[in-house]
């Protein structure tokens, strides 16, 4: 059996990674693939239990290397108890959020720095990687207008110079990487996003979803 394909959603808040890591589900499954769409944090009983430390309370709750390695932490749980038993199992997985969200989080947004966060990765997941990151880019001003009206906003309280670094640290991620990541305008429509997404998997993953 073939090992699936892992594909990560990225971007900052407002940029409509759960709906379009949905919606790309959708169309990967109607070609006839077996796919999982997941998230984080979450995707695993731990780590949905470390989801809710990190995404609600106080803007202050967490000092950024202890945030970190929170993320870390729920990072394992996801990817031993459900990433690579579905990749294992020849099924495609799809994650809202991986690895780049706490380098752009915690590396830019809380100025850990990549150096730490790379080694912070090295350490905790060795080389593994998707084989491909979309990252949507959205204006900050955009992306927090759309907002999340929920608990789940203590991100989204972290005032905009954080969110202006965080953006910058997505762009970068996807300038040093362009083999694995692709940066799509997430400021257009939501149909013409989604068929953005489409054309590159196809591109780099060989699928028709057209």
């Amino acid at each position: 059996m073939d090992r699936g394909s892992f594909i990560t959603i990225e971007g900052g808040e407002g940029a409509g990674k759960s709906t379009q890591a949905a919606l790309l589900g959708e169309a990967i499954g109607g070609a006839g693939i077996d796919v999982l769409v997941t998230r984080e944090p979450g995707g695993a009983p731990g780590a949905e239990d470390i989801r809710t430390l990190l995404v609600e309370g106080s803007v202050s709750r967490w000092d950024p290397m202890s945030e970190a390695l929170l993320h870390y932490a729920a990072r394992k749980e996801h990817l031993e108890r459900t990433v690579i038993p579905a990749l294992d199992a020849g099924r495609w997985v799809i994650s809202d959020r991986f690895a780049d969200s706490t380098m752009a989080y915690q590396g830019y947004g809380h100025g850990l720095g990549p150096d730490t966060i790379a080694r912070l990765h090295d350490l905790v997941l060795g080389d593994f990687s998707p084989a491909l990151t979309v990252i949507l880019d959205v204006a900050v001003e955009t992306g927090l207008e759309r907002g999340n009206a929920g608990l789940e906003d203590r991100y989204e309280r972290m005032g905009t110079d954080f969110h202006r670094r965080l953006r910058q640290g997505f762009v970068e991620i996807a300038r040093l990487d362009p083999e694995r990541c692709a940066l799509v305008d997430a400021g257009q429509s939501l149909a013409d996003t989604q068929a953005a997404i489409r054309r590159i998997v196809g591109d780099r993953l060989g699928l028709d979803l057209e």
